[in-house]
């Protein structure tokens, strides 16, 4: 089986934020940066070329090999924020965060899309985040 395209790297998450040209989507980053930096206490690293990652994980897809991924992350799409949740989304709070869109398949089941953070209520937004962290450790210390 292919060793996963996406890796941690050395490459500085300042620099990668810093370096958004839209005011706003860095603002949110620097913001999303914080959020689960509080949910993890663990600091932010990169994990390819454009994703945000916080805390080392053990990831089992269908295969049921174990690939290394991030807890918790973010990727500050064109589109949209991308927030990837890999402890789930809890459905109480997703539902009061009104403008927020979840992925459709399989794949993106973890997958939160915002266009911008003041779309969301923030302290909901970090109840989310802080649900699903706690998900994968609880997860992570079952094996």
């Amino acid at each position: 089986m292919a060793e996963n395209k996406t890796q941690k790297t050395t490459a500085s998450v300042s620099d990668f934020i810093n370096a958004i040209e839209d005011d706003q989507k860095r603002q949110d980053s620097k913001a999303l940066v914080a959020m689960m930096t509080k949910a993890t206490k663990t600091k932010p690293a990169m994990w390819g070329p454009a994703i945000v990652g916080f805390g080392d994980h053990d990831y089992f897809g269908a295969s049921g090999k174990a690939t290394k991924w991030f807890e918790v992350g973010f990727s500050p799409r064109q589109a949209a924020l991308s927030l990837y949740l890999m402890g789930g989304k809890d459905a109480t709070l997703l539902a009061k965060l009104e403008k927020a869109k979840t992925g459709g398949t399989k794949m993106a089941a973890g997958c939160l899309y915002i266009k911008r953070l003041d779309d969301v209520h923030k302290p909901t937004l970090q109840k989310l985040i802080d649900s699903s962290v706690k998900k994968v450790r609880a997860l992570k210390n079952k094996r």
